[in-house]
């Protein structure tokens, strides 16, 4: 049966196109950022019923004069995890619209380690109430890895339920590239589902032979590349990369020396991991755009990475451009390298104006999606470190990266030998503690570079498990802050000297709060200082996202997880102690 209602609907639009009929808008004065062929195309745009209509002489009874204007895309990050964010997707974007990001790919697999399914279904819900196109990859590896404590497991089966959802892409990330290599039949289902869509790779430093087998079976996109010879290597087989500029993790400045006329198409931006204080004060992927420029990438090049490329990436026919039949999402600007965005419309409406939402945030039920820290009350007994050997390995944190080093060191340890912190040297105790089904699991290791002193960081948000990581040198401290931790039912605290600090309480899942961003980032702000402050952890260190890191285990080379230390190039766990120094 034909709808004659959609029928209409398309006359319309091409009788508005070849100028029998006015559009409901004209932007007049424009100038156009043609992402197909890198020109800028000087007239006026014609949209009606959210789609762009064309690019012409065209007049409406609604006209807006961009008096010269540049307009562009709507911009579209093409990796991110909205947990991160720390606050529910209906206030992410209340923030990031208005700074030009109008679609995200993203990855609820922070969620879904907590609770499953219904983590998932709370994320596609929200994202619905929301100014914002939100895709989904469905999370792949829910655990990470099989060698630790998460808080659901699902496997092809279960992803199933969402895998039609006319917002789910793909496949997320597949982090468990050991597994991915060695054919684990749970990765294969998984893989073989997603057969008709996308598949996020996840595969830092593999090479070669490892490379190719972990792509055979379909994994096109990559945004673990840290060098150019890793990004230049998966675009030979042809991969996407996206290269990620978040808040720990920032590889921008070294990839974008990889990008040339030849693979320029094959490239996109993304944010996967960003705080919400460098969203506020930096912007979203208008950042990547402009730090792109500001290295000496051409402006249109930086803008086709924001939206055609990642639009094609992910077969979202619809959106990344300006030209007929696309949905309007635009941004307005002045300055085509400093990118002052002053408005951007959602498919055809104007849904904010210098960086304000002309839109209002509805709210989501969270009923389902609290209540998930389930722990007994812990003592600085539980933090004691017996250990056999003073040379003992630990993990090294690599400034600005959540890549890791395994290293010896010799350590003091007391009369009754246990490991003691000392001012003399830069090594403090780290702990995982299971949270999901208070199994009492708690993994204990030792941290060198994080400069930490006088008292204690702990946290829900410990990638991708999310159990509680711990770090200090009291283990008076340690146990507070994790105590107020299981108080507040998720979130970040500071500890020193037998109180607390400073806290941020993330109610949802222990990973995001129903505050705005604003006021997080008032409460990050305190956190910060008393890191700062009172802990003497140096400003150039980011510490809550930097801790999160230490506990995932599929990103080189040492993590911690609820059962002890990790060794992520063997996949195997590796013990504290050593025999020596060679």
């Amino acid at each position: 049966m034909i709808d004659m209602d959609r029928m209409d609907r398309l006359k319309r639009r091409a009788d508005i196109a070849s100028g029998k009929l006015l559009p409901e808008l004209v932007l007049k004065n424009c100038k156009v950022i043609n992402v197909f062929n890198g020109k800028i195309i000087e007239g006026n745009l014609a949209i009606d019923s959210g789609k762009i209509i064309g690019i012409g002489n065209y007049d409406a009874k609604n006209e807006i004069d961009l008096k010269g204007a540049y307009v562009a895309p709507g911009f579209i990050d093409a990796h991110m995890h909205m947990e991160s964010t720390l606050v529910t997707p209906e206030q992410m974007s209340r923030i990031i619209v208005p700074r030009g990001t109008t679609t995200v790919v993203a990855d609820p697999h922070e969620i879904a380690n907590v609770l499953g399914l219904d983590g998932i279904e709370f994320m596609l819900e929200s994202t619905e109430k929301t100014n914002l196109n939100g895709f989904f990859m469905l999370p792949s590896c829910v655990p990470a890895v099989d060698f630790e404590s998460s808080g659901a497991r699902l496997d092809a089966e279960k992803l199933s339920t969402f895998f039609n959802h006319p917002k789910v892409l793909g496949l997320g990330e597949l982090m468990n590239y050991p597994g991915v290599i060695d054919g684990n039949i749970d990765m294969l289902e998984k893989m073989n589902m997603a057969k008709s869509k996308i598949i996020d790779g996840h595969g830092p430093e593999l090479t070669g032979k490892a490379l190719n087998a972990y792509m055979i079976n379909g994994v096109r996109t990559e945004h673990e590349c840290s060098t150019v010879e890793e990004m230049q290597e998966r675009i030979g087989l042809g991969m996407y990369i996206a290269i990620r500029e978040g808040s720990a993790a920032r590889n921008l400045e070294t990839l974008i020396k990889g990008v040339n006329e030849y693979n320029k198409h094959m490239c996109m931006f993304c944010t996967d991991d960003k705080n919400p204080e460098d969203i506020l004060n930096e912007g979203h992927i208008d950042f990547n755009v402009r730090k792109a420029i500001s290295l000496g990438m051409s402006p249109i090049t930086a803008i086709q990475m924001a939206t055609i490329n990642p639009a094609r990436c992910y077969n979202l026919r619809d959106i990344g451009a300006i030209a007929p039949g696309y949905d309007a999402d635009l941004i307005i600007f002045n300055d085509i390298e400093q990118l002052d965005i002053f408005k951007v419309f959602k498919k055809g409406v104007c849904v904010a104006e210098n960086k304000i939402p002309l839109f209002e945030t509805k709210k989501s039920d969270t009923s389902k999606v609290t209540r998930t820290v389930n722990l007994d009350e812990v003592t600085s007994q539980n933090f004691k470190l017996k250990l056999k050997s003073d040379i003992v390995n630990v993990i090294r944190i690599i400034p600005n990266s959540i890549i890791t080093e395994s290293v010896t060191r010799r350590v003091y340890i007391d009369d009754e030998g246990n490991f003691k912190s000392s001012k003399y040297l830069d090594v403090v105790k780290i702990a995982v503690i299971e949270r999901h089904n208070n199994t009492k699991n708690i993994g204990i290791g030792l941290v060198e570079n994080f400069h930490l002193q006088n008292g204690a960081i702990a946290t829900t948000i410990s990638h991708d498990s999310h159990n509680i990581i711990v770090i200090g040198d009291s283990d008076e401290d340690m146990a507070i802050a994790v105590n107020k931790l299981r108080e507040m039912q998720g979130g970040i605290v500071i500890a020193s000297k037998k109180e607390v600090k400073a806290s941020l309480a993330l109610p949802i899942a222990g990973l995001m709060s129903e505050k705005t961003m604003e006021e997080v980032c008032e409460d990050l702000r305190k956190l910060r200082y008393e890191a700062q402050n009172t802990l003497n952890i140096p400003p150039s260190l980011e510490p809550f996202m930097t801790l999160s890191f230490m506990a995932l285990p599929v990103i080189p080379e040492l993590k911690i997880t609820d059962k002890g230390y990790f060794d992520v190039k063997s996949f195997t766990f590796k013990n504290i102690e050593v025999e020596d120094l060679t």
